[in-house]
């Protein structure tokens, strides 16, 4: 066959699929073996492993890929794709054995050769270009036609999108995103649409939009590119920041940057103008000269409102203090335990009041007061806190909840009731659907305690206090020298600042031993000092110096040695700030579980991409899944691989399970779950740990702060085990330079009655949600 001109300068390999190896349903990353036909790459071989983001491919289909040679240093000799196309058969006898194929049901030979002399050797094309001509061919029954049809303009569509983004400079894997997204529609989206694409498709930032909004005419000034362009900032840099809102001189400076080229230079007005409009049309919200996505707009008026709600409220039952008093001594009595004049007033305050704020660092006795709160209720009420003996129709009055598995797994181990992680509380559907609980359907119940409230971002705030109905007492627990949420907003600390919300403060050090030398080196760290003792070995942690290029084997030997006094990598956790470089997570993981979990006969293990799971391997969760009741931030245990040709699907899988709840992963959902031999802090953050291994080395200066070293070091429960450099330590333990949220939450919540009526009437009558 004729060489296709467009491919007589570029390396190619033309071939037919015979097998594949392996492929991502969720980004169509593909890996294949082509019987290669003709090339002009350097080939030694007539079978060559293809890899890239593709399509389907269908077993003996030919095809023509482009892209370069590559060595993988487990997988060896690759040819990594670039682009490609079907080669399509041009003669007539061709064309009917490709629509004579397994590809094509109800189209025989027969059926074939009878669409080919109806509608010639460019029968193909004229298909996807019109449906209509296969009602000219007789005897076609409509379901095959219209089947032949789909498959044949899924195929070619597929191929369409791939070609007219390659023009754009963009690469085979974003390509199929796009066409993942939009399907059939993709290329009209393209043509008129191109921003839709930012928010569609990951991966594709505004850079990468503005290529095809350029092409299709969308230059300069062009209205939609303005828009999108503020729309993509202020939701990047809200996000990216945890702002609530964005001034809008620095929002207009930073669209300016990013908008104006040499020759089209974007003016401030311009942009004010557009933002005005913008706002008239409720596609953002202005406030002064504060600029709000609409979400985070809503979240923060609804956090205000409803705690006025909360606040305002009137207590269905009011006790004595000298019955409350009497209560408490019947529980230190009853427990052996004696409670300290801080949690006495906490316990007290949450029976008595309708909204508590309760804060302390570690050790302070957060969990025996939450514990304490919940007894004394009991008491008080009358209620019994043996679940069992409650139904549906008589709900459980006390609900528990927290931002982690993990956290609310302690709550329910400390109180022995149960408790539930905020999402499944408020029935997490999935983000196309959302929340089932809201101001629409609240909770049931009479008493709230949300623990780890410092995690609590403003959206799931904003849905959690909509949810909680009149009448029900709520406690709020945390600890506000951790880290602030992942996402947008500084709830407790605003709640906190505002000065309106009951609150009590644990200072006393109660856990573990007094003098416990984990607890006395947070709370120093929280006030910005490293002990002069640090370096001296104590009972229950320990420095060792070393270079970052000696992290891996340092963390590894401290690890080996927990293993040979009998722990598991279950009681270890190592927590690093940053995922690349060799002391990063990735690179720790990699190396861990070689230590941890190394390739043993009759140990099973699956490739998913670069990565390799085996039985035993710890795993982390990394997205919020309702339906198998695993969330982001849980921690699991691979406890066995099945291979496709051991299942009835015929597909790979992974199962793990969560402190005895097994979740079976598909090939395609591994991108879910990661390794945990070594975690983010921010994963860490409402968990706790037997050992913790930190290391902290200058590799990573631009994230360390003093909030990220002390919530570290407050995840060891029995050990914590440090290596680095004491001089990047001492520097992260002073250095409380965050990038300063703006929020308008804390000024909300402090306006009078008659400020926010007039603060509503300014507004616009703008509508919450």
């Amino acid at each position: 066959m004729e060489r296709p001109a467009e491919l007589s300068t570029q390396g190619f390999i033309k071939g037919e699929i015979i097998h594949v190896l392996f492929r991502n349903d969720e980004n169509d990353y593909t890996v294949a073996l082509l019987r290669v036909h003709e090339t002009n790459e350097e080939l030694h071989t007539k079978k060559v492993t293809i890899v890239g983001h593709l399509p389907t491919l269908e077993l003996h289909e030919l095809f023509i890929f482009q892209g370069q040679m590559t060595e993988h240093p487990r997988f060896g000799t690759q040819y990594r794709v670039d682009a490609f196309r079907r080669d399509i058969p041009q003669t007539k006898n061709g064309i009917v054995r490709f629509l004579a194929s397994d590809r094509f049901p109800g189209v025989g030979i027969k059926t074939a050769e009878v669409i080919v002399n109806t509608l010639g050797e460019r029968a193909i094309s004229c298909i996807v270009e019109d449906r209509s001509v296969l009602d000219d061919v007789p005897k076609l029954k409509k379901d095959v036609a219209d089947r032949l049809y789909e498959q044949l303009l899924d195929q070619q569509g597929a191929e369409q999108v791939l070609l007219q983004l390659s023009q754009y400079g963009f690469g085979t894997e974003l390509s199929m995103a796009v066409y993942r997204a939009y399907k059939l529609q993709a290329l009209d989206i393209i043509r008129t649409t191109p921003y839709k694409l930012i928010e569609d498709v990951e991966g594709i930032g505004f850079r990468r939009a503005d290529q095809l909004g350029a092409a299709v005419g969308l230059t300069g000034s062009h209205p939609e590119r303005l828009r999108a362009g503020l729309l993509y900032l202020l939701g990047e840099l809200s996000v990216q920041q945890g702002h609530m809102y964005l001034l809008q001189p620095d929002l207009v400076q930073e669209a300016s940057a990013l908008l104006s080229h040499p020759h089209t230079e974007i003016t401030v007005d311009e942009l004010n103008k557009t933002l005005i409009e913008m706002s008239e049309e409720d596609l953002l919200f202005i406030e002064e000269d504060r600029v709000y996505m609409k979400t985070l707009y809503f979240a923060e008026k609804g956090i205000a409102r409803n705690t006025h709600r909360l606040l305002s409220q009137t207590m269905k039952q009011q006790f004595p203090d000298s019955e409350i008093e009497k209560t408490l001594g019947f529980l230190e009595e009853s427990h052996g335990v004696t409670y300290a004049l801080a949690q006495k007033e906490a316990i007290h305050k949450a029976l008595s009041l309708p909204l508590l704020l309760l804060t302390g660092g570690p050790g302070t006795g957060k969990t025996t007061v939450i514990k304490g709160i919940v007894e004394a209720y009991a008491h008080l009420h009358g209620v019994s806190l043996s679940v069992e003996t409650y139904s549906e129709n008589n709900p459980f009055p006390l609900k528990l909840t927290a931002p982690t598995g993990r956290a609310s797994k302690r709550m329910a181990e400390a109180t022995g009731l149960p408790a539930s992680t905020i999402h499944s509380l408020l029935e997490w559907k999935g983000s196309d659907i959302g929340f089932g609980k809201g101001d629409h359907d609240q909770l049931d119940g009479e008493l709230l305690i949300v623990d780890e409230v410092s995690m609590v971002d403003a959206w799931v705030a904003h849905q959690l206090f909509k949810a909680i109905p009149r009448g029900m007492q709520v406690v709020l627990v945390g600890d506000e020298n951790q880290l602030p949420s992942v996402g947008p907003g500084q709830v407790l600390k605003d709640l906190l600042a505002c000065g309106n919300i009951p609150t009590v403060q644990l200072t006393g050090i109660y856990r573990q031993a007094e003098g416990s030398s984990i607890i006395e080196l947070a709370h120093a760290v929280k006030d910005g000092i490293i002990p002069s003792d640090f370096q001296a070995q104590k009972p229950d942690y320990r420095f060792f110096p070393c270079h970052p290029g000696q992290v891996q084997e340092m963390v590894g030997q401290i690890c080996m040695n927990a293993v040979k006094k009998g722990y598991t990598a279950k009681d270890v956790q190592v927590l690093a700030p940053m995922y690349k470089g060799p002391a990063g997570i990735i690179a720790l993981n990699e190396w861990l579980q070689s230590l941890f979990n190394p390739p043993k006969k009759g140990r099973r293990e699956l490739s998913y991409g670069d990565v390799v799971f085996r039985t035993g391997d710890m795993v982390l969760q990394l997205i919020n899944n309702a339906e198998d009741g695993v969330y982001n931030g849980d921690r699991g245990e691979v406890v066995g691989i099945i291979y496709a040709k051991e299942t009835v699907e015929k597909r790979d899988q992974v199962v793990v399970s969560y402190d005895g709840v097994e979740v079976t992963y598909e090939k395609k959902d591994l991108g879910n779950i990661t390794h945990a031999y070594c975690s983010s802090i921010h994963k860490a953050q409402g968990s706790e740990f037997p050992i913790v291994v930190l290391p902290v080395v200058a590799n990573y200066h631009r994230m360390l702060r003093r909030n990220l070293l002390y919530t570290a070091i407050t995840r060891a429960q029995q050990f914590l085990l440090l290596c680095g450099d004491i001089r990047t330590i001492e520097m992260a333990a002073k250095n409380t330079h965050d990038i300063e949220r703006y929020s308008k939450l804390q000024e909300r919540l402090t306006m009078t009655t008659s400020e926010r009526a007039e603060a509503k009437i300014q507004s616009d009558g703008a509508r919450d949600e």
